[in-house]
């Protein structure tokens, strides 16, 4: 595979700034809440968005409801044992359909206003008095439905009219960062079992989480237990910064772990080069795959505000390891602390994104030009420069 880093070092035309520094987004990318709103209508109302895993929706009625852009997206599972998705809305009067986060229904989705009932195919069934109006379209008058695919063991939900090519963007990205298609496919991350899955609330941007998983500048900083398992990353080049590139574990490391001691056995499907060696993948805008050969971690980031995100982050593991009882607990740890290291930092971080010693941006070295290509996407993605 190649070493070659996946974007070429964007070319510099501010003349007062060093050839090796390329600015970042202006601050108010950061705090404004206008950006912020329009963001969520074009970026995340537009791209797939990684939803819930397709496994947690275990029996038909099974739901929840998830955050996409402005919207709340109601994803159930049906009687023919498929997963649907609709805005969570009622056709009637708009009050929200399912106010819980998740949950089960017996038969149908009931508002619980005016009792409009609808199947789990989003067809309105039933209504008081509906039998007196024969002119309703049940199926016209049926939840509004939202673009489902499922991959990894995931459902991703798109809401624009015309969504953009899943294997493009969501599988490509995988892809692009990992040379070849079937690099992820021996992680055979759709039969995996959930080991432990933990939710943040992180009081900054969501810009600046995906910033800095994209680097590994800041490792030897504050990732003490993490360059301890990958000492590369204690030279500041993230994995994600060359095509098809694992960390490799230190010699001493017997596995990903806290304290470097051994986990589970490797997952069947994964190559004999990729053992020992850590994969990160950003999939835009918003998900973290992390690959190593005993387990699979993703995050999903739902942005609730200008200066609030909520991230939740799933450990999946072989079904045997989780059946078994095992102890996951230094297996969850390790990336359980560079989580919480690196949201503190975000934290720390966004105050001063509304400085005006910040109002012109900031600047990036050399191991993180890469970043460059995800502000020009973004910038894109909001008309404001041709799409990357």
């Amino acid at each position: 595979m190649s070493t070659a880093p996946i974007f070429p070092d964007p070319a510099v035309t501010d003349d007062t700034r060093p050839a090796s520094l390329l600015a970042t987004l202006p601050g108010t990318y950061y705090t404004d809440p206008e950006v912020f709103r329009r963001e969520q209508e074009h970026v995340f109302e537009q791209n797939w968005v990684c939803a819930v895993r397709s496994a947690d929706l275990d029996r038909p009625g099974a739901f929840r409801t998830v955050r996409a852009g402005r919207e709340s997206v109601l994803v159930v599972r049906s009687r023919t044992g498929g997963l649907n998705a609709f805005l969570n809305v009622c056709r009637h009067r708009g009050a929200r359909l399912c106010t819980a986060e998740s949950g089960t229904v017996r038969r149908n989705l009931q508002c619980p206003y005016h009792a409009w009932t609808y199947a789990l195919d989003g067809r309105l069934v039933a209504a008081p008095n509906l039998t007196g109006m024969p002119d309703v379209d049940r199926t016209a008058y049926g939840l509004h439905p939202v673009a489902l695919r499922e991959w990894l063991g995931y459902a991703w939900v798109c809401l624009a009219p015309t969504p953009p090519s899943f294997e493009e963007t969501v599988v490509g990205a995988v892809t692009e960062r990992l040379g070849d298609p079937a690099a992820v496919e021996g992680y055979r991350t759709e039969s995996l079992a959930l080991g432990r899955r933990i939710t943040y609330d992180v009081a900054a941007n969501w810009k600046l989480i995906v910033e800095n998983f994209m680097e590994c500048y800041h490792c030897a900083t504050i990732h003490p237990e993490l360059t301890d398992v990958l000492p590369e990353f204690a030279d500041g080049y993230a994995a994600q910064y060359y095509v098809g590139h694992g960390a490799q574990f230190a010699p001493g490391a017997r596995g990903f772990t806290v304290d470097g001691e051994e986990g589970f056995g490797r997952l069947p499907g994964v190559a004999d080069t990729q053992d020992r060696r850590y994969y990160a993948v950003t999939v835009r805008p918003a998900v973290f795959l992390n690959l190593v050969p005993d387990h699979v971690i993703l995050h999903r980031m739902f942005p609730l505000a200008v200066d609030r995100t909520v991230v939740e982050c799933d450990w999946l593991y072989a079904p045997e390891v989780v059946d078994s009882g095992a102890d996951l607990s230094r297996s969850v740890e390790l990336f359980h602390r560079v989580n919480s290291q690196d949201f503190e930092a975000c934290e720390r971080t966004q105050p001063a994104m509304a400085s005006r010693a910040y109002r012109e941006g900031g600047v990036l070295v050399p191991t993180e030009h890469h970043i460059g290509a995800f502000h020009s996407w973004l910038r894109g993605a909001l008309g404001e420069e041709p799409a990357a």
